[in-house]
């Protein structure tokens, strides 16, 4: 791994905080194209991505999301209070955002299987090929000079997500991350040491 390329991944932050510069269109069609370049389960390439730029659209789907997660921070017994500042928050948050990139799985090119257990896994398969995608995006954005937060959101509410897009059936939604030139520069989180997460030959075995 080179040097330059290591500093990436241990220099990338999740920002959630941008300026209101304009991205240009080149630079996020560069982004998008790193996540083609992912590894994918028999190179299906499942992803599929919208990109919501537009002010009053970024607005809908954030709202629309902040309705549903309204209603589930209810049923939890959040006190309205705070449910109205989380929505709030939620809201600004998004629309705040210069880019918003919807990124959504199709089973379309993965293989079928008659059985539910093998035909789950291959929908794990699809997950995690989006998910290798998207990292390819995060670190192609920090490397650009951008920043970008990764949320999860869509799994919450995805015929919310897809009503306001126009998203297919057959597509699932299943993360957003929100895209912009950085206003605030985090300080790295905490990692685990490596002797907590690697074990030689069997588990528990110190590497």
């Amino acid at each position: 791994m080179s040097s330059t390329l290591l500093e990436s991944i241990k220099t990338r932050r999740s920002v959630g905080a941008y300026t209101q510069k304009e991205i240009p269109h080149a630079l996020v069609l560069t982004v998008l194209d790193a996540a083609r370049w992912a590894p994918s389960a028999h190179n299906a390439q499942p992803w599929r991505f919208i990109v919501v730029a537009d002010h009053d659209a970024k607005r809908r789907l954030a709202e629309a999301m902040a309705d549903e997660w309204a209603e589930d921070l209810a049923r939890d017994g959040v006190s309205p209070d705070v449910r109205r500042n989380l929505v709030e928050s939620s809201v600004r948050r998004f629309t705040q955002a210069p880019v918003l990139v919807i990124a959504s799985i199709t089973m379309e090119e993965m293989d079928k299987y008659p059985d539910e257990a093998r035909q789950k896994i291959e929908h794990s398969m699809a997950t995690q090929s989006l998910a290798a995608a998207i990292q390819n995006m995060l670190l192609t954005a920090h490397s650009e000079g951008l920043g970008a937060c990764w949320f999860c959101a869509p799994l919450f509410c995805q015929n919310v997500v897809r009503k306001v897009l126009g998203i297919p059936n057959n597509v699932e939604p299943q993360a957003l991350i929100a895209v912009g030139y950085p206003s605030e520069y985090p300080e790295a989180p905490p990692r685990k040491p490596l002797r907590e997460v690697i074990f030689k030959n069997h588990w528990g075995e110190d590497f």
